[in-house]
């Protein structure tokens, strides 16, 4: 099997900073001592590349349950469909939060399937995200 090409520091570091040091996903902070890892968001099998433009920050929790999906179901129709891609499309887009300010609610197909398959609203989650409110980092300012 060939060897993972490594990254750098300096790739890593720019990632970060180009995310805001928040998960691309769930969008979780890192200053509150979240786990992050530099994401290939088409996945090195899939034929992914170690390039910026295939790179974003994600939680452990995101990038363990994208794993190498590239794709998902949408709950409302079944139909599979693209997961967001952070450098392609605009979080807001695709993303809102609900009333609470907790709950995420996908406004496109490929919202409602990365909330399904990254499982962006479990219950400890939304806690985490009500803390967080309290600290005032949450929810983020979206472009």
């Amino acid at each position: 099997m060939p060897r993972r090409p490594r990254l750098t520091a300096a790739v890593r570091r720019q990632v970060a900073a180009r995310e805001g040091y928040r998960c691309a996903y769930c969008r979780s902070p890192q200053r509150v001592g979240i786990p992050m890892v530099v994401d290939h968001i088409l996945p090195l099998v899939a034929g992914g590349s170690s390039r910026l433009e295939n790179l974003c920050l994600a939680c452990y929790r995101c990038n363990e349950f994208k794993g190498r999906r590239t794709e998902g179901p949408d709950p409302v129709d079944g139909q599979m469909t693209p997961l967001f891609h952070p450098r392609r499309a605009a979080w807001a887009a695709h993303f809102a939060w609900q009333a609470d300010r907790v709950t995420l609610a996908g406004l496109t197909p490929v919202g409602r399937a990365t909330i399904e398959a990254l499982r962006l609203n479990e219950a400890w989650l939304l806690e985490a995200r009500q803390l967080w409110i309290v600290l005032g980092l949450h929810p983020p300012l979206e472009t």
